[in-house]
């Protein structure tokens, strides 16, 4: 990594997990394999901090360590980079177990349980489809209905005022960080 640590990838432990390493890594991973219109690569950094907003949106009154879960959704992905879901399928048992180890050391790095509660990563995972489906209509020239098909979300929640932002990945970085920062510090008190 760019901090000088090193991590194993088949068995990461959370003091190789730095937060500048993610922030920079995420913030150069191209979220729908770079294949976005704009002058910029929607970032895995960019799509994390939306996710958050938008899980902030379902669950108003969560407490600021499930806020930093949702940033930190797609952690492992600084490493491993983003694949898109039918190659994930395609890599088998493996690419899950590998992804669930990294996430499990970031969380223990940064005070969330290893394992995410259920009910927590149910919230995420619909927050993660609302910016799939947002992303997919704004950036990935996808139809409405295209991704009202292969994005299901619940009816009934707002997304008014969420928008998707290019801008360069030292930007996104930076922007990842602080809202990490705060969200670690709501997090801490």
């Amino acid at each position: 990594m760019l901090s000088g640590r090193r991590l194993d990838l088949l068995d990461p432990t959370p003091l190789d997990i730095e937060i500048e390493d993610i922030a920079h890594g995420l913030a150069f991973v191209a979220r729908w394999n770079g294949q976005t219109s704009g002058d910029w690569a929607y970032s895995v950094a960019e799509h994390s901090l939306l996710v958050e907003r938008i899980f902030a949106r379902l669950d108003p009154g969560a407490a600021p360590a499930w806020r930093l879960a949702a940033l930190l959704h797609d952690a492992p992905e600084y490493v491993i980079g983003d694949m898109i879901s039918p190659v994930k399928s395609a890599l088998g048992v493996e690419y899950g177990e590998m992804d669930s180890r990294i996430a499990a050391a970031v969380h223990r790095r940064f005070g969330l349980p290893a394992v995410i509660p259920a009910p927590i990563k149910k919230r995420i995972k619909i927050a993660d489809r609302f910016s799939a489906r947002l992303e997919a209509v704004g950036i990935a020239g996808f139809t409405p209905a295209e991704a009202v098909r292969l994005f299901p979300v619940p009816a009934g929640i707002g997304i008014e005022g969420l928008e998707i932002r290019l801008r360069p990945p030292s930007d996104t970085r930076a922007a990842y960080l602080a809202r990490f920062a705060e969200l670690l510090a709501g997090a801490e008190s």
